[in-house]
Parts: C-alpha cells; sequence; structure tokens
C-alpha cells in the first residue's frame, strides 16, 4: 500500500504525524510514496485536506483520502489525533470501501476560446471587488436571471455547509449529487429584479455565468483567481469524486449536528 501523509506545522500536529509514521512502518507492505499514492492521510484540519485534494485531483479516482483532525471534528476529518493507533489497525485488517462525495466541475471559457478547467471540493464563487457584479445567469443553456449584486456562489453538498450556508444556503446531503447557487447580496428593486433565493438543479443539469466585466475574482476552494476577458463560466456535477475511507466515517447529519447545534442526549 502506498501512502502519503499531508500535514500542518503546528506542534500538536507534528507528534500526531510522528506517531502516525512509526505506526505505518511497523506494517508490511507499506510503502511512503508522495507522487502516487493510494491512501492520502492528512492530518490537521478541513483546511489540510482540502489542500491535499488539490495537490492530488489529477489522481483522486484512484485514491482514498483519511482525515485526521488535531482540534475541532471538522466536516472532512474523522479521526482524533488520540485514535491514531485504531485508525491504522484498520486500515489494515479489511477490504476497503469508500464513501464517495461529487465534486464541482468549473469550466472557464476566454474570448479567445480557451478552455481552462478547474475541480472543487467545497465551492467556487464569482465577484468583483470594488463595483458591483453584473451577469447574465443560464440553466442547461437558457437564461434564467440577470444578476446585480455582490457575486454568485456554487457549491457542492459537502461545501453547502460551508461558504454556501453563511448566505442562507441550505445544507444538502453529499448523497444528493445535486448544484446549489446562492447569491451574494444581489440588488432587488423595481429596476433589477432576480429570485433572490437560493436554488439547487439536478445532477444532470449545469449552470452557466456570463459576466458583464473584463475583470472580475473566481475562487475555487478559496483560492483567489484573478479573470480577464472571460466569455462564461460553466458548472457542473463533475464525472469524478472524492472517496473518503469509509470504516470510522462519521455520520453527516451527525457533524452537521455538532458543528452548528451541540451535542444533545435527547433520543426518540
Amino acid at each position: 500500500m502506498r501512502i502519503a501523509i499531508a500535514h500542518n506545522t503546528n506542534d500538536k500536529t507534528l507528534k500526531v504525524v510522528a506517531h502516525l509514521k512509526t505506526l505505518l512502518q511497523k506494517k508490511d507492505g507499506v510503502v511512503f510514496d508522495a507522487k502516487y499514492p493510494d491512501v492520502v492521510i492528512t492530518v490537521g484540519g478541513d483546511g489540510t485536506l482540502i489542500n491535499a485534494f488539490h495537490r492530488y485531483e489529477n489522481q483522486v479516482s484512484s485514491i482514498r483520502f483519511i482525515g485526521i483532525h488535531t482540534g475541532h471534528l471538522g466536516f472532512y476529518t474523522d479521526w482524533r489525533g488520540q485514535d491514531v493507533g485504531k485508525m491504522t489497525d484498520a486500515l489494515f485488517l479489511r477490504e476497503p470501501e469508500s464513501a464517495k462525495y461529487p465534486l464541482l466541475e468549473i469550466e472557464l471559457v476566454t474570448e479567445a476560446g480557451e478552455k481552462k478547467r478547474f475541480l472543487a471540493l467545497n465551492e467556487s464563487a464569482v465577484k468583483r471587488v470594488s463595483h458591483t457584479l453584473e451577469a447574465d445567469v443560464y440553466i442547461d443553456d437558457q437564461l434564467f436571471e440577470n444578476f446585480r449584486g455582490d457575486g454568485l456562489c456554487i457549491s457542492t453538498p459537502t461545501g453547502s455547509t460551508g461558504y454556501n450556508k453563511s448566505l442562507g444556503g441550505a445544507v444538502i446531503h453529499p448523497q444528493l449529487k445535486a448544484l446549489q447557487m446562492a447569491e451574494i447580496a444581489s440588488i432587488n428593486n423595481r429596476v433589477f429584479r432576480t429570485l433572490s433565493s437560493p436554488i439547487v438543479i439536478a445532477p444532470d443539469q449545469w449552470i452557466t455565468i456570463v459576466p458583464n466585466a473584463d475583470h472580475f475574482v473566481m475562487t475555487v476552494d478559496g483560492k483567489r483567481i484573478d479573470v480577464r476577458n472571460a466569455k462564461k463560466i460553466n458548472y457542473r456535477i463533475s464525472n469524478k469524486v472524492i472517496r473518503f475511507d469509509r470504516f470510522g466515517h462519521t455520520h453527516f447529519w451527525s457533524r452537521v449536528q455538532s458543528a452548528f447545534i451541540g451535542e444533545r442526549n435527547d433520543k426518540l
């Protein structure tokens, strides 16, 4: 088994990484391979795992991810630092099983016809920094609305708990392969009108944003990309998925409850 370890650099994380490497070195057949791993183990938080996803996004179809958190439980990090031994044993005592989550495919088309493609685990947003964003929004190549406001955010189901939720979007279970678009401070008056509500579209549909601006900002999982002379941006559910090791994988709604509501002891 080829294993790569990705981590942040705080002291607590480095201690967990050292312990993890010691345990893995005792297992037969383990090869540390940062270029072509079968399993990527991240130690830190959700940001560490998202960075690892983008590092290996071209190999995502052949990799399983395991997240170890050294702080609070995240949406992608299932294991606690003190449970590294249990996680390591489980990795070698069973046949691998994966939980699959949908990804967002982004196609940026320039005025010259050049196409640039990106993958996002959480979301992508389109904004203007100091001016109002004006853009036409299409669903399946049919004009849906003429948008004016701060921007638009398109998220995956797993990303629905992030930026999307802060914009008033719905939290969507990752088994639903749907895209969600939320407006960011849209302008609505007698002259300009938008739906002014988040929308969720089916997995075989797509969203196209045609910006009326020579220069704007696009983010992909929080990474800023300055865009000039873009003709349109297409968003759809990717054919690729991210796979997480299923053993020890926390129930999605338990993650939501822990992150936003807090633990409760009430039972039916």
